[in-house]
This record gives C-alpha cells, sequence and structure tokens, in this order.
C-alpha cells in the first residue's frame, strides 16, 4: 500500500481501472476505429510505426478524459470522436520523441519503435503523427479547438526542452520540476478535458474548471510516475526502472532526498543525477526510502488529485462527473 493510499484516500477501496472504462466503451471503440482509418497511409514503414506503438497496449487515458468531459456537459454530437484521436495522436507522437531523446529501449513492456527501427524513423513518424493531428483538427471547423491544440503542442515542446536542461543538473529545485511536468505532461490532460467543455459551448467557468481538473490531474499523474521508478516492477511499469536516474532526470523523490538527507546522501544522489547512473540505483533507492522522499512525492501528487477533484464542483451531478472523481482517485492509487 502507498503512502497515497495512507493519506486522504484511506476509506476508498482500489479502483478497478476496467470499470471506470466500461463508461465509454462504446465511444472508445469509435476512436480507436478511426485511428486505425487514419493511420492508413501507402508509406509501409509509417504504418508500421504507427501501428506499432497506437496498439501497443496503452490506457487511452487523454481521450477517455475528452470523452467523459464532452459526456458530463450532455454532448450530442460526434465530433469529440474525433478529437479523442487526435489528443491519442499527438501523446503517441510524443512517446516516439522521448524515447529517442531519453534513449529508452523499452516501452508499455515491449521494444521501443526506436530501438526496432532506429531513431530517424520514430522522429519521423512521430513528425507524421503530429501533422496528422493538426490536419484532423481542421475537420472540427473550430478556431478555438486549433488555438488550444496549437498551444498545447508549443508548450509540450517547451515542456521537453526545459527537461533537457534540467538534465544531470542536481541543483533543480521542485518548482522548476514542477514547471516541466506542467507543460509536458498535465497540458495535454488539461487541453483533453477544456476541449470537452468548448464543444460542449460551456461557458467559461466551466471551461476553465475543467481545464484545471486537467491539469492536477496530469500533475498527479506524473508525480506517481515518477513514485513509481522506485515502488514498482519492471514488468508492472513496463519500462526498465531506474531509466530517470540513468537519463539523470532530477525527479522530486531525488530533489527531495537531496534537500533532506544528510550531507552523504545528498552527495550520492548528486553523484548519481550528474552522471546519469543506473548503477547507483539501489543506494539511491535506499536514501530515497530513508528520507520519505518518495511519501513526500506520493503526498504532493495526493494533494494535486485534491485539487482535480475540488475542480469538478462547477458540474452538475452525473455519472460521467463521478467517473472523472474516480480517474484521479485511480491516478495515485494505481501501481502501473
Amino acid at each position: 500500500m502507498t503512502a497515497t493510499q495512507n493519506s486522504t484516500n484511506t476509506s476508498q477501496a482500489p479502483i478497478d481501472f476496467q470499470s471506470i472504462q466500461r463508461l465509454t466503451e462504446d465511444e472508445a471503440k469509435a476512436v480507436d476505429q478511426l485511428i486505425i482509418k487514419e493511420l492508413t497511409s501507402d508509406v509501409v514503414l509509417i504504418n508500421q510505426i504507427s501501428h506499432y506503438i497506437i496498439n501497443s497496449g496503452g490506457k487511452r487515458l487523454r481521450p477517455m478524459l475528452l470523452l467523459l468531459a464532452a459526456k458530463s456537459l450532455d454532448y450530442t454530437e460526434d465530433k469529440h470522436l474525433l478529437l479523442a484521436a487526435v489528443i491519442e495522436f499527438i501523446h503517441t507522437a510524443t512517446l516516439l520523441h522521448d524515447d529517442v531523446v531519453d534513449e529508452s529501449d523499452l516501452r508499455r513492456g515491449k521494444d521501443s519503435a526506436n530501438a526496432v527501427w532506429g531513431n530517424a524513423a520514430s522522429i519521423l513518424v512521430g513528425d507524421y503523427l503530429y501533422s496528422s493531428a493538426f490536419q484532423m483538427m481542421v475537420r472540427t471547423d473550430n478556431m478555438r479547438v486549433m488555438s488550444i491544440l496549437s498551444k498545447t503542442t508549443t508548450a509540450i515542446a517547451e515542456g521537453e526542452v526545459l527537461q533537457l536542461l534540467n538534465c544531470n543538473n542536481p541543483a533543480t529545485t521542485e518548482a522548476k520540476y514542477l514547471e516541466v511536468i506542467s507543460r509536458k505532461t498535465a497540458i495535454l490532460f488539461s487541453a483533453a478535458t477544456q476541449l470537452g467543455a468548448v464543444l460542449a459551448d460551456a461557458d467559461s467557468i466551466t471551461e476553465k474548471a475543467l481545464a484545471d481538473y486537467g491539469q492536477h490531474l496530469g500533475i498527479a499523474f506524473q508525480l506517481i510516475d515518477d513514485a513509481l521508478d522506485y515502488t514498482s516492477t519492471q514488468d508492472e511499469l513496463g519500462k526498465n526502472l531506474g531509466d530517470d536516474l540513468a537519463e539523470g532526470k532530477p525527479t522530486l523523490p531525488l530533489i527531495y532526498a537531496i534537500e533532506n538527507g544528510t550531507k552523504e546522501q545528498a552527495a550520492v544522489v548528486t553523484a548519481a543525477i550528474k552522471e546519469g547512473n543506473r548503477d547507483s540505483f539501489d543506494e539511491v533507492y535506499e536514501i530515497v526510502k530513508a528520507t520519505n522522499a518518495i511519501t513526500y512525492t506520493e503526498k504532493r501528487a495526493d494533494e494535486e488529485a485534491e485539487k482535480a477533484i475540488n475542480a469538478l464542483s462547477q458540474l452538475q451531478g452525473s455519472e460521467y462527473k463521478e467517473t472523472l472523481i474516480l480517474l484521479a482517485r485511480f491516478a495515485v492509487q494505481r501501481s502501473y
């Protein structure tokens, strides 16, 4: 049981993600069919790589958020299916690019696309997915949609560059770290839920509430991802444990351990970040555990999840709103 489950979620039974998925199951299938249709290209390699990563077992969490947000506001048309596919295309493009930048060889328990086809092919197919996403969003004929998504993709790129600047820098502060994940990860969660409100012609207060929900949820999700690098298993995560350390990424558990450990402990973690040394993982893990850095990270994630839930107070009660609340609970309870 994680520290998060010991805090505000004490009374919460473990949440089954599949039970959350059932509410949008039919629409999710329609989104998947649309994704397959839109991925068709006369360039064989594009089809191979795109289908490989799209079908590699992701949660489809971001498109689900868009579907739930739109339905929570009684949206009855079908453009939410198109935009859900757009969100997944953008997310998949970022994964392809991330794995090249991070030199990752494992994604969702399988060889990463760059490990199979090489870096050049992965980058170019990622670019293709970005271009396809923008081609698709034009079909909504909605300038607000295009404005939100163009700003979102710009913010993601900025977040990636900021993260690159922070790599191997043990002096990175919690504030700088949060700025990175707000742009790199949370912004796409926020765009997904905000777009649901835009499609439903919601008022500005409701639109902001859903955007805020997505932003806080995205931060909580990434915080737990960073904690899981020290508490989960490779089979559960579908990636190599210690990847963040090997890449010299100063995630919150490491930042907290440096700030709250002894001089000796701080020196070990500092050196590991500077060197990007996976060989130090076991020693760093013991320091992270001894300084309660995992507990702190999970506590911060729990706080962000609660902010996400509180943002939904603007919405009228419905099964879709309740599912959005459950998703926030799941984000901090999960082990994968």
